[in-house]
């Protein structure tokens, strides 16, 4: 399955030790999503699509009410480059 760079750009942060943290209103719906890296840096570039496609196809996933991390299914997605740790 192909996927794009945008969704390749956060599944590597993800694979790199990132999350995504997801504020929801009273109504418990998404309001805000940001992407944060294993530094503690926002990522710009998230927005409510692109995590709905890379959540669709099961590339990340939270537990327990937590921040969503990228799962096996994602790994498999993500193409390795030089800079993976």
């Amino acid at each position: 399955m192909d996927i794009s760079r945008a969704e390749q750009r956060i599944l590597h942060i993800l694979a790199q030790g990132g999350c995504i943290q997801v504020e929801k209103d009273e109504d418990g719906r998404i309001a805000e999503i940001s992407c944060i890296t294993r530094d503690g840096w926002h990522l710009p570039g998230l927005d409510l699509a692109l995590f709905r496609k890379v959540k669709r196809k099961g590339a990340v996933a939270s537990t327990n009410g937590g921040p969503y991390r990228i799962t096996r299914r994602g790994l498999q997605l993500v193409r390795s480059q030089t800079d993976n740790r």
